[in-house]
């Protein structure tokens, strides 16, 4: 795999949210996720936005294909393809991450203080409801930073 990823066949194109462009893949089984990095400060935070989604919810992890150049940088990803079963209950998106240490600040803005870290965006779109189970498909990690003051 080269740095650089082909250009994109704009007849596969899904939608897109504030961030990223979805479109299909050769395999039904995943999508191709072209992220502007809007939401971060810089590439490195979107980077290890990238592994602590990977590492909450291996599952669903994003794997870096490469990058394309148009009128700006995108990070080219490929992740697992999701399918909405039903809707999905924020109240339980809150249950979920209250239980596992998250405390909500705002609307679907979480952090956890004991490990240094902020999840954001978790709406109806990000998190969806597969067979009754929660899929966080489109999660926007920040590392805060207490994350880096540890003993």
């Amino acid at each position: 795999m080269g740095l650089w990823f082909p250009e994109l066949d704009e007849t596969k194109y899904i939608g897109e949210g504030a961030e990223q462009k979805v479109y299909e893949f050769s395999d039904p089984g995943f999508i191709l996720k072209v992220n502007d990095s809007v939401f971060y400060e810089n590439w490195e935070d979107y980077f290890h936005s990238l592994l602590l989604h990977n590492f909450f919810f291996p599952h669903l992890s994003y794997e870096l294909l490469g990058f394309q150049k148009t009128d700006k940088l995108y990070a080219v990803v490929k992740q697992p393809f999701v399918k909405s079963t039903e809707g999905t209950n924020l109240e339980n998106v809150r249950d979920f991450l209250s239980s596992n240490g998250f405390i909500n600040k705002k609307n679907n803005d979480y952090y956890n203080p004991e490990l240094g870290i902020i999840i954001e965006d978790l709406h109806d779109e990000n998190v969806l409801t597969e067979d009754g189970a929660l899929q966080f498909i489109d999660t926007v990690f920040f590392l805060m930073p207490s994350f880096f003051n540890r003993d």
